[in-house]
């Protein structure tokens, strides 16, 4: 196959290396520097390239440096995209020519009406996507390009006192002057490189499977640690069981104190927080920045953390490219990260929390609706929320997991239609799932078999019977 003469002009990333370099005074900065070893292997010569640059809404920086060669370059802005900047060489990059690309950018802490990406002097992040400058395809047909190599080296060097994660297999760690350098490898499978340091206390929790480890600015309460240690472990046995184990590599999970809250969580959902009972004008206190680490706002204490961390767990199973299709979806798919996000809140909060949560997202939807088509957005928000939980019903626990889990291993990495949802059911069950499906989401409102089940159940709760009462 190397030997086909390519279609349209492109190149390859034969070699590349990232180094993060951390300064802590007199300013705190996050300094990154990459290097591209390229080979032209299109079928004409190349006279520039693009390149993607962080989103200035999430982060800070000084205008980035590039050189060619060793030849200094000035970026322009993209006409196709004001994101990207434009890179033209000084002369004409010729067909199987190999060239090298120097690029670098400097973070800068938020000032005080900014909420990009925060950091302090002695503790700071990098989450998984969207940090590192990326080299875009050539332009036009057939044109290929910017793809890493299978293999490359990310480094991160910081003072020694501070404690090192970083995506990828850490090759080795060398001290000098006062500094500490991590090398780590990066590979195909780690879908986003990510870096995570600082002065921080480490606890372990947990064991085998269920390790986690918790990283604070500040020693915590044993006795309080042994509780959120408890209450998360059940939650990633919960979402093992119901989603499917993750791979190896990444079966350990990592909570870490944010070093900056002000910057520090990006997606907070009010939609999703309603369905959960949260309250939708609160922040969020943790979020998933890469497969295996969460960055958590301690500020509320260590007995919040628990439930303010289950739901955000979830991602660790659903997000970072093994099914993106679940945060692009229609409904009902389009709801299941809130429903897997409530499984977390069950595993800490105890079995109890399940008709709660119906009962209080039934109120949401009105008893009598004319058509679907009248359903505003959070009527169908919170009717596609609750159709999970209808599976579970119809169709038991067990039988709900085992579709899931096929459904999450046959898609994985690929994007998600309700006809998997439907065909995997089919298939565990062998009945007729299809009309199931109609029935809730092409009528309106909620069967009212399932609303009588919870409603009854709560009134009786609240007005207990004479028998009951002997």
């Amino acid at each position: 196959m190397s030997c086909v003469a390519p279609l349209g002009p492109g190149y390859t990333i034969e070699k590349q290396q990232v180094r993060v370099e951390f300064v802590s005074a007199p300013e705190p900065r996050i300094r990154i520097e990459a290097d591209y070893q390229l080979k032209n292997t299109g079928n004409q010569p190349l006279s520039e390239l693009e390149v993607r640059l962080p989103g200035r809404r999430r982060f800070r920086y000084e205008e980035p440096r590039a050189t060619w060669d060793a030849t200094t370059l000035t970026l322009e802005t993209s006409s196709e995209n004001p994101r990207n900047a434009l890179i033209r060489f000084p002369e004409v990059w010729a067909m199987s020519a190999r060239r090298t690309l120097h690029l670098a950018v400097e973070y800068l802490p938020p000032t005080a009406d900014e909420t990009t990406l925060g950091f302090s002097n002695d503790a700071f992040f990098l989450p998984a996507q969207g940090w590192n400058p990326e080299l875009l395809p050539a332009r036009g047909l057939f044109a290929k390009g910017g793809v890493p190599p299978k293999k490359w080296e990310l480094s991160v060097s910081v003072p020694q006192e501070f404690l090192v994660h970083t995506s990828g297999k850490q090759k080795k760690t060398s001290r000098s002057a006062g500094e500490v350098m991590v090398r780590s490898l990066q590979r195909v499978h780690d879908p986003y490189p990510f870096v995570i340091a600082g002065r921080y206390t480490a606890v372990q929790m947990g064991r085998g499977k269920g390790k986690i480890y918790l990283w604070t600015r500040k020693p915590q309460e044993a006795a309080g640690m042994r509780q959120v240690s408890d209450a998360l472990v059940r939650t990633a046995l919960l979402y093992d069981s119901m989603f499917g184990t993750r791979k190896k590599d990444f079966s350990t999970t990592w909570i870490v104190e944010c070093p900056f809250v002000t910057g520090c969580f990006t997606n907070f959902n009010p939609a999703t927080a309603k369905l959960l009972g949260a309250n939708e004008k609160e922040s969020t206190t943790a979020e998933m920045v890469s497969l295996d680490t969460m960055m958590v706002d301690l500020s509320g204490g260590a007995p919040k953390l628990a439930a303010a961390a289950a739901p955000s767990l979830a991602a660790s199973w659903l997000g970072y490219a093994q099914n993106p299709g679940f945060y692009e979806q229609e409904p009902p798919l389009s709801v299941f990260p809130a429903f897997a996000a409530s499984l977390g809140r069950e595993a800490v909060e105890g079995a109890d929390a399940r008709r709660e949560t119906i009962r209080r997202v039934l109120h949401l939807i009105p008893v009598s609706v004319q058509s679907p088509e009248l359903e505003d957005p959070t009527v169908l928000r919170a009717k596609s929320f609750l159709f999970f939980y209808a599976l579970q019903d119809r169709y038991g626990q067990e039988a709900f997991r085992s579709a899931i889990r096929h459904m999450l291993s046959a898609r994985r990495e690929h994007g998600l239609e309700l006809s998997d949802l439907i065909a995997a059911f089919e298939q565990e069950t062998r009945q007729n799932v299809a009309e199931f499906v109609r029935g809730w989401m092409k009528r309106p409102g909620v069967p009212g078999d399932f609303r009588a089940r919870y409603e009854d159940t709560a009134a009786a709760g609240a007005n207990p019977s004479k028998e009951s009462r002997r």
